[in-house]
């Protein structure tokens, strides 16, 4: 018996107080680690605060498009317009993208579906689109029209099982209406010519793209992602390039056709759609679409400015609905 007690002693209220000291003190660790280095919601709020930025820069770089768009309808074809214009991007990228596209190559081929897909709606279609509709409807109706793309980029958002919420729906319909009252010179019945109904069709392709964006791989890199989508959006575009070229001739180099060239293809493509992307991956397709309302409002600034055509009473009234539906709808909750 005391050779069994020797060897199994019965635990003291010593031994069992440091026992109940050491799960206590594991319990405390374990706690303080699970709940340790919480996401700080001021670094939450700078993410967004970035996201919104970008998305308002890529919008203002392509309000400006739109002019330079218009500028060349009359001496560039539009299919020639685009192809230079991803060439002279893909030049502008190459430097910083070059390593990281060669470095990710083979990933980039294990989702070369999802990234030709991107180039399509992104960068052949849509742009595509938008120099067709540059030949009839003009730059103020372009931008203004585009506007329809982020509601919807709403509905994808929706679609895919994200809450908009009621303030953010209450933001997009007051800068629609801000939108429809601009077109409609201050009346909801709008008369859409050919160019506006292809600018439709490119809004339809861009809000397409941005959605895709939201599901992009995070295994690969913004810049070989974005070097990728424009070299695969001028290859997709050369033998409709080859073709105006074979059947509408050549168009002449100079200042007027280089200048609006450079850029669109250095600033809109590669400045502008880099911020975009970065944009929707901090903030959504959503959100940075609100923030797209805007266009129409630089636009307009934009035509005033450099055509020194003057917004008037109702000008003023439509990008007050824009502005405050915008800001309404970016506002986000705690």
């Amino acid at each position: 018996m005391n050779l069994i007690t020797a060897r199994h002693p019965t635990p003291t209220p010593a031994s069992a107080a440091e026992d109940d000291t050491s799960t206590t003190t594991a319990t405390t660790t374990t706690t303080t680690t699970t709940t340790e280095k919480p996401v700080p919601a001021r670094k939450l709020a700078r993410g967004a605060g970035l996201g919104v930025l970008l998305a308002l820069l890529a919008t203002i770089v392509w309000s400006g498009s739109f002019v330079a768009t218009r500028d060349m309808a009359d001496t560039v074809p539009p299919v020639q317009a685009v192809f230079w214009r991803w060439i002279i991007a893909l030049l502008a990228v190459a430097p910083f993208a070059a390593r990281p596209f060669l470095r990710q190559w083979r990933t980039i081929r294990r989702h070369l579906g999802f990234v030709a897909l991107a180039s399509l709606f992104g960068v052949a279609l849509y742009n595509t689109l938008v120099h067709q509709a540059g030949l009839t409807t003009s730059a103020s109706n372009m931008g203004m029209i585009m506007a329809a793309s982020p509601v919807i980029m709403a509905v994808y958002a929706r679609l895919g099982g994200e809450r908009l919420g009621a303030r953010r729906i209450l933001g997009m319909l007051t800068a629609v209406l801000g939108v429809l009252l601009l077109v409609g010179k201050g009346s909801l019945a709008v008369d859409f010519a050919a160019g506006d109904l292809w600018m439709f069709a490119a809004a339809l392709s861009f809000a397409s793209y941005s959605a895709l964006l939201k599901r992009k791989p995070a295994e690969l890199d913004g810049l070989a992602f974005l070097f990728t989508t424009f070299l695969l959006g001028a290859l997709m575009l050369a033998p409709a390039y080859a073709v105006s070229l074979t059947v509408q001739g050549g168009f002449t180099v100079g200042l007027a056709t280089v200048g609006p060239l450079l850029y669109v293809g250095v600033f809109s493509s590669a400045v502008a759609f880099f911020a975009w992307n970065k944009a929707i991956a901090l903030v959504g397709a959503a959100r940075a679409g609100v923030v797209y309302y805007l266009q129409p409002v630089c636009v307009a600034l934009l035509s005033y400015a450099l055509l020194g055509e003057r917004l008037g009473l109702l000008g003023g009234a439509s990008m007050a609905l824009i502005l405050g539906g915008v800001a309404l709808a970016s506002v986000r909750g705690r």
